[in-house]
């Protein structure tokens, strides 16, 4: 049989999706850019994405932005990092395709404890700095409120170890691009009973996006319970068996009676095979979205779980949660015909 050798197909362009979120997270960004704004050169690029060194426009008229360098003695704007140009107003930056996590104050992350010091933990949040957690800045057990001891620095690997997943918010930031994390919240502290997964978070394309709630409560189908799910900014996603408050009241006179030592236990309880399995449905969601660089949020999460329960009950097979190949195409039918 002989073979034939075919000459290699031109690339399909990258065509950049314009959303009304871009207008509210970037100020108005023109991505396509607009005839009355730009200067009377225009920048030099024939296409939607730039790669490291190459040069995105020589006209002095435009100020650089993130992503972007001008050599001394030059006006040329160079790419240093490869993504797609944004355009706000004169200012041209470039967008990367993937980063890691810039922090920000207020932002809910999850993140896992890599070094225990004498008086705080370092913590990776995906950031290109570990971040720190003070020992001042968690719940003692109890409630209690006073200055932190001797005895509480030697007592630190009680509270988080190496290895412990938290979730936290960021307090302030440092010079060097550290952030400070606190768990003062009841909400926040030592996770267990769920998984850990990780996606892309606000570097750019499909992943984590900041929301109105980063934390909510699904309440499952099939007897699987109520279901947690934390969205970290960062792009850490924990998703746990929902575990109800002893007595249901978190206020601050009553802060005592809720903060126990359970707060810092490793042991995870008895979660049933119905709310593993829509766990795993959850975390199938997630990942089909993020495959198909669409935005992670409660309400994408929400109405993709929906779809997989009505897909997976369309079947007359066995019930799975396999979201993969023709399965996955359905749901997302489901989700942009809605």
């Amino acid at each position: 049989m002989a073979i034939t050798i075919l000459a290699p197909a031109p690339a399909v362009p990258y065509q950049t999706v314009k959303d009304s979120d871009d207008e509210d997270e970037n100020g108005g960004v023109d991505l396509e850019g607009d005839s009355d704004m730009r200067p009377s050169k225009r920048a030099r690029r024939t296409k939607d994405i730039v790669t490291p060194g190459e040069t995105v426009t020589g006209d002095p008229q435009w100020m650089r932005g993130h992503g972007t360098y001008i050599a001394p003695s030059s006006t040329e704007i160079v790419a240093t990092v490869a993504g797609t140009v944004q355009k706000t107003n004169k200012l041209l930056s470039v967008r990367p395709l993937r980063a890691r996590y810039t922090p920000e104050i207020g932002d809910l992350v999850v993140g896992r404890i890599i070094e225990v010091q004498s008086k705080r933990w370092r913590v990776d949040v995906g950031a290109p700095v570990l971040a720190g957690l003070p020992l001042s800045a968690i719940n003692l057990p109890g409630g209690i409120l006073r200055k932190r001891t001797e005895t509480d620095e030697l007592q630190i690997r009680t509270f988080f170890s190496e290895g412990d997943l938290l979730v936290a918010e960021v307090q302030s930031l440092y010079q060097d691009g550290s952030a400070s994390l606190h768990t003062r919240s009841l909400k926040y502290g030592k996770l267990r009973n769920g998984v850990f997964m990780s996606v892309s978070g606000t570097g750019g394309g499909g992943g984590v996006v900041r929301a109105r709630r980063q934390v909510w409560t699904i309440d499952t189908v099939h007897g699987g319970g109520k279901v947690d799910v934390i969205l970290g900014v960062n792009g850490y996603i924990w998703i746990s068996k929902h575990i109800e408050v002893a007595g249901g009241d978190t206020a601050i006179t009553r802060i005592e009676e809720s903060v126990s030592s359970t707060v810092y236990s490793s042991q995870n309880d008895e979660i049933s095979a119905e709310t593993r399995r829509e766990i795993a449905r959850i975390r199938g969601v997630i990942t089909l979205l993020v495959e198909e660089g669409l935005k992670v949020d409660e309400d994408m999460v929400m109405r993709g779980y929906e779809a997989a329960v009505m897909v997976d009950g369309g079947n007359s097979g066995e019930s799975t949660t396999y979201l993969g190949g023709q399965m996955g195409k359905r749901v997302l039918e489901m989700l942009s015909g809605s």
